[in-house]
């Protein structure tokens, strides 16, 4: 079992009421802000930008994970199922975010949990770009939108590969699907996305010459440069 696996298991034995959930949440959001400004205050950018990251993902996993997991692994099996419906090689259930495949050999269900869902990458992604400050804030929102359809329709197309192998190969491929080639596809869009997010954005705005994109150095070519 994979340590996100465990902690997933660990949160899901902690079941507090509502009341005591929004409490928690209320309470861990506040120390994690207070934190921020020191930070912020101190002029301490690495560690504001790290406690930043790290916090706002800690944050999601604990308490956004829950709620988007199920309706994110349905969205996948949605969007994997209509190209299971054109090619007439397997079907979704996406109510349950299940996928069944037909193969010369039987059938076999594939079932979207958490990890095959993507949420924990659309929370790494989402935690990153908050405090990447290459983007000015109205930026950062059209970027986070951007990125969570690509990482949905990106995870969803895993799906696809997974099923058509499974289908035309027999159960016997699911593991080289799944562990393998399915995940080698996955990681492989999503470093695409992450060179032109953050790599490429970061090189073409980085100081040339007379350019930058610290506003502070009074610039009027300076690109943004603006805290969350």
């Amino acid at each position: 079992m994979s340590i996100v696996s465990r902690i997933s298991a660990m949160l899901s034995t902690f079941n507090p009421s509502t009341m005591t959930k929004v409490i928690i949440f209320i309470v861990v959001t506040l120390i994690w802000l207070a934190n921020l400004r020191i930070f912020y205050k101190v002029k301490n950018q690495a560690a504001f930008i790290t406690v930043g990251m790290c916090g706002l993902f800690i944050i999601m996993m604990v308490f956004v994970r829950p709620i988007a997991t199920m309706p994110l692994a349905r969205i996948v099996a949605a969007i994997a199922g209509f190209f299971g419906r054109i090619t007439g090689t397997f079907s979704a259930f996406f109510k349950y975010g299940i996928i069944f495949v037909e193969t010369a050999e039987g059938s076999m269900t594939l079932q979207i949990d958490f990890e095959c869902s993507g949420i924990i990458e659309i929370m790494v992604y989402l935690s990153i770009l908050a405090f990447f400050r290459v983007y000015t804030i109205p930026e950062r929102a059209i970027l986070s939108a951007v990125g969570v359809i690509y990482i949905v329709l990106a995870n969803a197309l895993r799906i696809v590969l997974i099923a058509e192998m499974i289908h035309f190969g027999g159960p016997k491929m699911y593991y080289v699907a799944h562990t393998y080639l399915g995940r080698i596809f996955f990681y492989a869009a999503t470093v695409v996305l992450y060179f032109y997010v953050f790599t490429k954005s970061q090189v073409v705005r980085m100081k040339v010459g007379s350019f930058t994109y610290d506003k502070a150095g009074g610039n009027k070519d300076a690109g943004p440069d603006k805290t969350v």
